[in-house]
């Protein structure tokens, strides 16, 4: 594990759910300081509503300033232009970002700076913080994300890739397509935080009292709902097999009223990290339905490892990720086999999810980081400027 070092952390929302950025930082944090830069310039916005509630989320942090959420950990929403696309935007959003981010770095930085980001289009702000080592964190194919601009995130990613000392991936995909751009690309698949979830079969946790309705077998997903998630899929599957529940837990930014008038689909909202083992706990299978598609080719589901720790047999579509995973995991590609292999997933007891539990124990965060710790360590710098 690094030490004493500033770490400065380009990455979208801290505020959203956490996911391997926010695992990772927390990390970190414990014997270095992070600056976490809410980074929100990569893509830009549209006139629907959850674009505009974002816009204005953002305002409010902009005007906070320097957060300090947790120890060790600074959280800065500096003003950008949202236009990747626009060299002058860029040039006004360098001036900005620097100033705001050299100021914040004076406040709370502690040590040598180094970045890490995993955003793909910050290479132009490099060279400027002192930064004595450079990672990109590539988890997605960002190129192929709705609403971005695929050639300007290609150019901009390969030109981050090429002037990082270590390119981390998390699927085999993402692996291939950046490894020709930085010999010093590494494979590090999602970790879990394994201590949480493994709380859904450790403990006696008390059932969520909007779960103590929905009628058991009960068909579990959770986490962001976007256009990748295949809810037709489910709504054939849950029309097919009125006895079974599906329950949606998350943010959706898509259209969901086709959907709820279908009487064993439910649609919560989004519940906080700290109630999702006990969700976990009343779910009976925890669901990936994604599409397949260029972007979700190269997805490592973070959710697969998480339902296992809490003691879930997974069912999910075809992810290339996913049927790589040597263990309790069906798969299937419609909603034919979607209702074969649930009702074979259904069979395995309750009394066997700690078994199931108990493979996550090595697949921890910390982990993971050591190993990406060890080969930052083992990199030569490259020139930034």
């Amino acid at each position: 594990m690094i030490e004493g070092r500033t770490i400065l952390c380009f990455a979208s929302g801290y505020d959203a759910p956490p996911t391997s950025k926010h695992h990772v930082m927390h990390l970190l944090a414990e014997r270095n300081t992070v600056l976490w830069v809410n980074y929100h310039a990569s893509r830009a916005p549209t006139a629907s509503a959850s674009d505009l509630r974002y816009m204005v989320r953002k305002v409010g942090q902009i005007f906070r300033g320097v957060t300090n959420p947790r120890k060790n950990l600074y959280v800065l929403t500096p003003p950008v232009l949202p236009l990747p696309g626009s060299t002058m935007a860029k040039r006004i959003n360098r001036c900005l970002l620097i100033a705001r981010i050299r100021s914040a770095l004076r406040r709370v930085g502690r040590g040598p700076v180094q970045v890490w980001s995993f955003t793909p289009d910050i290479s132009y702000l490099l060279g400027h913080f002192g930064e004595e080592k450079v990672v990109y964190y590539c988890v997605d194919d960002h190129a192929s994300f709705s609403g971005y601009d695929k050639e300007q995130v290609i150019r901009d990613e390969a030109d981050l890739c090429r002037r990082a000392d270590l390119v981390i991936t998390t699927s085999t995909a993402l692996q291939e397509a950046k490894a020709p751009l930085n010999p010093n690309t590494i494979l590090v698949t999602h970790g879990v935080d394994y201590e949480h979830f493994s709380r859904a079969v450790r403990e006696d946790l008390p059932i969520p009292e909007d779960m103590k309705t929905i009628p058991h077998p009960i068909l579990g997903f959770f986490g962001l709902i976007r256009d990748w998630v295949d809810l037709d899929l489910l709504a054939a599957v849950a029309c097919r097999r009125p006895d079974w529940h599906i329950v949606m837990i998350g943010d959706s930014t898509v259209d969901l009223a086709p959907y709820r008038g279908i009487p064993n689909m439910h649609f919560l909202g989004r519940r906080p990290y700290e109630q999702l083992p006990a969700y976990c706990k009343a779910f009976d299978v925890g669901l990936i339905p994604f599409r397949i598609n260029e972007l979700t080719r190269a997805v490592n589901p973070i959710k697969l490892r998480e339902y296992l720790a809490a003691g879930l047999s997974v069912v999910s579509t075809p992810l290339p990720e996913v049927m790589a995973y040597d263990g309790p995991v069906r798969v299937g590609d419609s909603a034919e086999s979607f209702v074969d292999i649930i009702g074979k997933a259904f069979g395995i007891e309750r009394d066997s999810r700690p078994e199931l539990s108990g493979a996550m124990a090595g697949e921890g965060w910390l982990h993971k980081l050591n190993t990406i710790c060890r080969h930052l360590s083992n990199s030569a710098s490259v020139r930034r400027l």
